[in-house]
């Protein structure tokens, strides 16, 4: 399959048609729902992949960290990308990667057993994802601005739900003791195929919707890239997101493996309690829109990182299994707006929507960078399920941040 370049093209900034507006929020749903796919597959595998490669924590935190150099090399490039190819072009050439990436990784733990191997599946699995990231949410925000309504945590909502399949899958497969690197060359197709055909049908080029002049220089681009790195609201949307990504990352990365560890349970239910965690996900993604669009982003902001605060400490702290459960869906719902709010602060302005959202997502995805050997190497002397104490400690300085997430006066919809 090749990539969308025959998408019809709109006059400058001509609006695109109600149709177009409805195919294209089906598509970016799509997207959102595949990617979630191949990461929940990937870290519903972690275990394995840590039995297999015969892992200390600290070395899976040294292996996880590949995925996030990966992603975190291609945030600075991924708003100006997708300015001059336009998000669909982007997504495709990034979902190459995301495929590519994934069956290395897993191909590599089970037949090579090589360290080297699968860490270089990771960062090209990180890479394709983070430019995926920046360019499926520049989509996004274009589209909720087209039908005037909050909709970006439902996008995000369909991430989850995507993870929720790839961590029952996932789960699956470990019962039935199918090899990972099967499994994950199965997901990869599905996720390439899928987001090729979904990228088809974004909104028409020349639609205005990256915010990048049709005449704009690659100076101008590169111009307005380094000017948002100076604007002190993107920088504090950016250091929320970077917490709620840690927030969320650090229950992708080790909830699986501390539950393994840390409660005696089976690598199928350390699955199966991450799935849980993005079921809560799923669910704050699909509610909170709602509750959005009434009481405002700093109201329900502020409720969300207390149910995560609780959530979080509750997985850790309860002294019992199925209550130590119910704590990681809180932390789930907790962990479920954040990002996706950030991504929507930070795309706010529509003419300065790609480059603003790959500066907040370059910060955002350093929590992807350091909280893999962070939580690894802690967990080391702690234990896996102590060192994710680190969660609520990140999240209560947090709350002061969230007023810089208002809507600014000229995008406001309430």
């Amino acid at each position: 399959m090749s990539a969308p370049t025959t998408r019809p093209e709109a006059p400058h900034g001509e609006s695109p048609s109600p149709r177009a507006v409805r195919l294209a929020r089906n598509a970016v749903a799509v997207t959102f729902t595949l990617n979630g796919l191949a990461v929940g597959s990937w870290f519903s595998r972690v275990p394995a992949v840590r039995d297999a490669l015969n892992l200390t924590a600290g070395q899976l935190g040294l292996l996880l960290l590949a995925m996030s150099v990966g992603a975190l090399l291609a945030m600075p490039t991924s708003g100006l990308l997708a300015q001059r190819l336009g998000a669909a072009r982007t997504v495709t050439v990034a979902t190459i990667l995301v495929a590519l990436g994934l069956t290395v990784a897993g191909v590599g733990a089970t037949q090579t057993g090589s360290f080297a191997v699968v860490a270089l599946g990771l960062v090209t699995f990180g890479y394709g994802s983070g430019a995926c990231d920046v360019a499926m949410n520049v989509e996004a925000a274009a589209v909720e601005r087209r039908l005037g309504r909050t909709i970006m945590p439902r996008f995000h909502a369909g991430w989850s739900l995507g993870s929720v399949a790839g961590a029952g899958l996932g789960a699956g497969a470990a019962r039935l003791d199918v090899p990972v690197g099967g499994h994950l060359v199965a997901v990869a197709v599905v996720v390439l195929a899928g987001t090729v055909l979904a990228a088809r049908t974004y909104l028409p080029q020349g639609s205005d919707h990256t915010g990048d002049p049709a005449d704009a220089t690659p100076a101008a681009r590169r111009r307005a890239q380094l000017a948002a790195w100076r604007e002190p609201r993107t920088l504090l949307i950016g250091l929320f997101v970077l917490v709620a990504a840690f927030t969320e990352g650090a229950a992708n990365d080790w909830l699986a493996v501390a539950f393994v560890d840390g409660r005696e349970m089976s690598e199928a239910a350390g699955a199966a309690v991450f799935g849980v965690f993005v079921v809560g996900m799923t669910l704050g993604r699909t509610v909170g829109t709602v509750a959005l669009d009434r009481w405002g982003r700093v109201p329900v902001l502020s409720a969300t990182i207390g149910l995560a605060v609780v959530g979080a400490g509750l997985a850790v702290l309860a002294g019992s299994g199925p209550v130590a459960i119910v704590g990681v869906a809180l932390w789930g719902l907790g962990a479920s707006l954040g990002f996706p709010v950030g991504m929507s602060a930070a795309a706010d302005e529509e003419a300065h929507a790609a480059v603003r959202v790959s500066v907040v997502a370059v910060i955002g995805y350093t929590a992807f960078l350091g909280g893999p050997p962070l939580l690894g190497l802690l967990g080391d002397q702690v234990g896996t399920l102590r060192a994710l104490l680190v969660v609520p400690v990140l999240l209560l300085p947090t709350l002061l941040l969230v007023p810089v997430l208002r809507p600014v006066a000229s995008t406001e919809k309430n």
